[in-house]
């Protein structure tokens, strides 16, 4: 879900680089020494700031290896890229080669309108990019590009009915499941908050023997914020919820592969719920890589939404298995 803001003024002929304060975060749940909560292990995280006003709104990211260099898009219609830095036990200890540069279009020119610049999900295929956009519903494709940041996108089809799109809360996550699993490395999306009669979300699979349209349980007044595959093929889901209360919560479910199909309705096991007591945010984007010791890693982002009341975070979580 994007909040609305000012126009950013990142300059729309060149890509600009930033340098990024990275203040650690030693502790996943405040107060507490406690490094295991549930499926997952705290790795470690960083809370992002930077002194250019255009650094934020970061709604997606994906690594382009093992997790060092990545790739994401913000909701105000630029790419951003960079690197992880690490400490000799291989926890994040800062964030280095920061540029961003706009998204374009398919005439070579920025987005004009924030309606249609509200970048919301990212999928990487070799070289191939797909991004997801809200409010002005689309999948764009691009060339993989983290130097020139000049690819022009190709339209994909809607894998959804237009009509069953939210303005605000459609293709809030796109992911790509690996070629070993249920699906045979496809592209699936997912909405926000795009609800059929049921009160589930609609999501969809683009291609392969299992093409269509599927949905996801929702509950607990969760929405869908993004997703990613694990190496067997199950289905990480990152869920927000916001009280005016107890402000914003976490959660991630895992959706297994095989029960993703046309027709179902799909819901998974609670790996982790966290609201304010914990090292959280607005946590828009999450990705799945594997570590030098064959483990998964889970790295999550936040976006601030340019608020001073929010914060950039990057958080890491092994899946104990």
């Amino acid at each position: 879900m994007t909040v609305c803001r000012p126009a950013i003024g990142l300059a729309e002929d060149h890509v600009a680089h930033f340098d990024v304060t990275a203040r650690p975060i030693t502790q996943f749940r405040i107060g507490s020494s406690e490094q295991r909560f549930g499926a997952l292990e705290f790795v470690g995280g960083r809370e992002l700031t930077a002194a250019d006003r255009e650094f934020g709104g970061m709604s997606a990211i994906r690594f382009l290896d093992a997790g060092r260099n990545f790739l994401g898009v913000t909701d105000t219609g630029f790419w951003y890229a960079g690197h992880i830095e690490r400490d000799a036990d291989g926890r994040p200890s800062g964030m280095g080669g920061f540029r961003m540069a706009p998204l374009l279009g398919p005439t070579g020119e920025p987005f004009a309108r924030k309606w249609d610049a509200d970048a919301e999900s990212l999928a990487i295929s070799g070289d191939r990019v797909t991004v997801g956009f809200e409010r002005e519903h689309r999948l764009l494709e691009y060339k993989l590009d983290t130097r020139d940041f000049a690819s022009l996108p190709k339209a994909l089809p809607l894998p959804l009915p237009r009509e069953e799109l939210r303005k605000n809360a459609s293709l809030e996550a796109v992911a790509v499941s690996p070629a070993s699993g249920p699906l045979g490395g496809v592209r699936v999306v997912l909405t926000e908050k795009s609800l059929n009669r049921n009160g589930d979300l609609f999501a969809a699979v683009l291609a392969g023997p299992r093409r269509g349209i599927f949905h996801v349980r929702r509950t607990d007044g969760f929405d869908i914020s993004d997703a990613a595959f694990l190496p067997d093929g199950d289905l990480l889901v990152l869920e927000r919820r916001y009280a005016l209360v107890s402000g914003v919560a976490l959660r991630i479910r895992r959706i297994a592969g095989e029960a993703i199909r046309p027709g179902a309705t799909v819901d998974g096991e609670v790996l982790l719920q966290a609201d304010m007591g914990y090292q959280i945010d607005n946590m828009e984007g999450i990705d799945v890589w594997t570590d030098g010791n064959g483990r998964s890693v889970l790295s999550l982002i936040s976006d601030d939404n340019y608020s001073l009341w929010q914060r950039n975070l990057y958080l890491e979580f092994r899946l104990a298995e």
